[in-house]
């Protein structure tokens, strides 16, 4: 990247990202990299070595899985994945609903503010990867062990659809404040935040951008001009792209894939900033903890699983300078970010998410 990574930190209010309760001795910034790989397994799980079968749940896009994959295979042909994908809010709310008898083994690119919500419900399990000393202090948890480690970063961003906008002779948004003026009433899809991670982090970061009641006050025009709220972050990007609702509020890569799949679209990052998290991994809590989990764990963030997330996201949680910024961004990507305090969002997750369905969800598709 062109510019330091730990440059994130100035963009962060209160940067402690470890989860709530966190205990009062817990490692210092860039100190948990000291334990790793060495820390045990809980007192309470024992450590299976044998098993070949490993339960690996996933927010990361569906076309991303299978080429960061490749080099896991390469290294672990003996391992059977099982991968089960799925939005952000429904991966979030399938862990908690399994709290008490947890089928997955491993957490792999959820929102860092899901993981922050499993963690104060004690139900991570302390595991410092291999190399986790070169994730940047503010993309992993600050205990030793780690209870989380980051691997990149993703944003809010409009995809709109050049052609409509013209038919319709009205310029493309370039700003919150443009997406409520009236000539886009009926013409915007965006995420519902209970079961989407990015319109989770686009409310979060107008919370945090406009203060909370400005924030409310401001949804409540933006739901005048909204079509339908949509239960993945991704489709309203892909409705975009095809004229069916030319607006949508989604994220980054998946805009800028729209537009290199052929679809009429421009991919907007609105000029009061980004609302955004960090995509994460986590082992999780069980009796037995499989030692297949903490290899995949490794693997995860070492220097070939980190140069596949380059090609799709701007912000990487590795210390570099050289990372090639993906054709569609914006060439000061920690520019964008609107600041704000993940622990903070992970805290009042359930309130925000509360009153946001009590108001907006009239709107929001049908769950199938």
């Amino acid at each position: 990247m062109k510019r330091p990574l730990a440059m994130i930190a100035a963009l962060v209010m209160s940067v402690s990202l470890a989860a709530c309760g966190s205990a009062p001795n817990a490692a210092k910034t860039g100190e948990a990299g000291a334990a790793s790989n060495t820390n045990p397994t809980s007192a309470e799980s024992a450590v299976d070595t044998k098993s070949k079968d490993l339960t690996v749940y996933t927010a990361l896009e569906d076309d991303q899985i299978k080429s960061y994959l490749q080099t896991y295979k390469q290294k672990y042909p003996d391992i059977k994945l099982n991968i089960v994908r799925d939005s952000t809010g429904v991966i979030t709310a399938k862990l908690l609903a399994e709290k008490d008898n947890p089928q997955a083994d491993v957490v792999w690119g959820l929102a860092a503010t899901s993981l922050l919500v499993l963690d104060q419900n004690s139900m991570l399990e302390g595991y410092s990867p291999k190399g986790v000393e070169k994730i940047q202090a503010d993309f992993k948890d600050k205990n030793s062990p780690t209870r989380w480690v980051g691997i990149d970063a993703w944003e809010t961003a409009f995809v709109v659809n050049k052609k409509e906008m013209e038919k319709r002779n009205l310029p493309i948004p370039q700003s919150y404040e443009d997406l409520i003026k009236p000539e886009y009433k009926g013409m915007i899809t965006m995420p519902n935040p209970a079961s989407s991670g990015t319109g989770f982090l686009t409310v979060s970061g107008l919370v945090s951008l406009m203060g909370k009641d400005k924030a409310w006050d401001y949804m409540n025009k933006l739901h005048e001009n909204v079509a339908m709220y949509v239960h993945s972050g991704s489709k309203p990007a892909k409705m975009a792209g095809t004229g069916e609702y030319p607006i949508g509020i989604a994220f980054g890569y998946r805009g800028i894939q729209e537009k290199k799949g052929g679809a009429p679209v421009e991919v907007v990052f609105p000029k009061e900033g980004s609302g955004w998290d960090l995509e994460a991994n986590a082992l999780m809590k069980k009796k037995t903890i499989k030692q297949s989990a903490k290899d995949f764990l490794d693997w995860a963030i070492t220097d070939d699983a980190m140069k596949e997330y380059s090609k799709n996201y701007a912000i990487l949680a590795v210390k570099s300078d050289t990372n090639t910024i993906p054709e569609g961004y914006d060439k000061d990507p920690l520019k964008q970010l609107i600041k704000l305090d993940l622990n903070e969002s992970a805290k009042n997750r359930d309130s925000v998410l509360a009153e946001w369905n009590k108001r907006y969800d009239s709107k929001s598709e049908a769950k199938k």
